[in-house]
């Protein structure tokens, strides 16, 4: 099989693990007795963020080779996924604590993933030669695709009487609202552990420069990678990093209930949007798959900087157009707005940024510095970001026994779009970076 093909399945595969539950927990989470939790839930999964990919990194830059060590992650977390389904299908309101748990467990492993994936795609195009800059979006993108596959496929997929089936009808037993979107992604998962085993190409460990050489036990632990800090720009890099993973999750985790809470009210029960908010967001997914084809021609055009501005900015219309729409014409193009600046949002910082330390970090330290970014992402700044907005949400709004999370979402929204704005406009007054040419 082709090399880019190859890698392109292992996108594929990583992203649609995640895309079959990330933004349509919430609303299980809801009916499930544990709506008061989602903002943990989310949370979980930077606070994991904070050491597992830097220690995973750790072990791919110095003992197991990096898509060996990806395949055995996603085997942990698959079975982790599969046993949280299995629980949702014998208890209608599972043990918090059991619960919490499992899922903890999983995304533990999960989570590394995400940067284990970038270095597997990063060594294995540059040992042959491959520009990475050029070459590495296009792969990337299907990851886009399979996270909006399996969104497209909880949202519709029901399982009742009439056995498995496909539907955009209203259908409490959509995958989108049960326990059977961990299913998905726990088979995904374990998928990915046999395909990262068999068809991806080796990724040799990098050699020491000196072999007769001590290592001091920062170097041993792959700790070197905090030395960036050291560096002005750097530091503000990863700062600002963490600031901007603060907005991550907050749409993953809320968007679907609060788009789906309009069936609450009797005027909007029977839009398209309200009884489809998992295909509603996807849209988000299916804008990210495009911009991520963009970004060789904006970091070449504008430089990394303006790119990455480009990014905060699209985050305060992404909260903004939420908070001004609603499921019915013409609000509803309100929503499909929001969805659509999602993708400068998300790609125009992560991708590029991922590039940005792959290009700025020497070879021995790549996997850690990629860890590194994650911590500061989807670990720091997801965590605080997460736990914040939880906070604003369960301030504002509240479940109803019918599993609407009602409330004044508009105040929520534009508290978010305030942050998002602060945040850009401080990056351009202190990030300074002359471009490479």
């Amino acid at each position: 099989m082709n090399l880019k093909v190859r890698l392109s399945v292992m996108n594929f595969l990583e992203f649609a693990v995640w895309g079959a539950y990330l933004t349509s927990m919430g609303n299980y989470l809801g009916k499930a007795g544990m709506g008061a939790e989602i903002s943990w839930f989310y949370a979980i999964q930077g606070i994991v963020s904070i050491f597992m990919p830097t220690l995973m990194g750790i072990v791919a830059d110095k003992w197991i080779q990096p898509q060996r060590l990806l395949g055995l992650c996603h085997l942990a977390a698959g079975a982790g996924m599969i046993a949280l389904c299995l629980i949702g299908a014998s208890q209608a309101v599972p043990d918090k604590t059991v619960f919490i748990a499992i899922y903890t467990m999983s995304v533990a492993f999960y989570m590394p993933t995400l940067a284990l994936s970038n270095t597997v795609a990063f060594k294995i195009l540059q040992d042959r030669g491959y520009d990475t800059v050029k070459d590495f979006p296009p792969i990337r993108v299907l990851g886009t695709v399979g996270f909006i596959a399996t969104m497209w496929f909880v949202n519709c997929a029901t399982i009742g009487d009439g056995g498995f089936s496909l539907t955009l009808a209203d259908n409490a037993n959509k995958f989108q609202y049960t326990h059977m979107q961990f299913c998905v992604s726990g088979l995904l998962g374990i998928l990915l552990f046999v395909y990262s085993f068999f068809m991806l190409p080796q990724c040799k460990l990098a050699e020491k420069k000196d072999k007769n050489k001590k290592q001091s036990l920062v170097e041993m632990f792959g700790l070197d990678a905090f030395k960036l800090f050291k560096t002005k720009k750097m530091a503000l890099f990863f700062i600002f990093s963490g600031l901007l993973g603060m907005s991550l999750q907050v749409t993953n985790g809320y968007a679907t209930p609060f788009i789906t809470h309009f069936k609450a009210d009797p005027s909007l029960a029977d839009t398209f949007a309200a009884n489809n908010a998992t295909l509603l967001v996807s849209i988000s997914q299916i804008a990210e798959a495009f911009c991520i084809l963009l970004i060789p021609f904006f970091l070449k055009k504008y430089g990394i900087k303006n790119v990455m501005l480009i990014a905060m900015f699209a985050w305060v219309l992404r909260f903004g157009f939420f908070g001004l729409g609603d499921p019915a014409f013409p609000g509803v193009t309100l929503f499909i707005l929001s969805c659509l600046v999602y993708g400068v949002a998300f790609d125009f910082f992560n991708v590029s940024g991922g590039l940005f330390v792959n290009a700025a970090c020497s070879e021995d330290i790549k996997a850690s510095a990629q860890g590194l970014f994650m911590l500061m992402t989807n670990g720091l700044g997801a965590t605080i970001g997460t736990l914040l907005a939880g906070e604003i949400v369960n301030h504002y709004c509240s479940w109803t026994e019918d599993g609407f999370l009602i409330g004044d979402w508009q105040t929520c929204w534009f508290i978010f779009a305030g942050f998002a704005l602060a945040v850009g406009v401080s990056f351009a007054m202190m990030f300074k970076h002359k471009e490479d040419k």
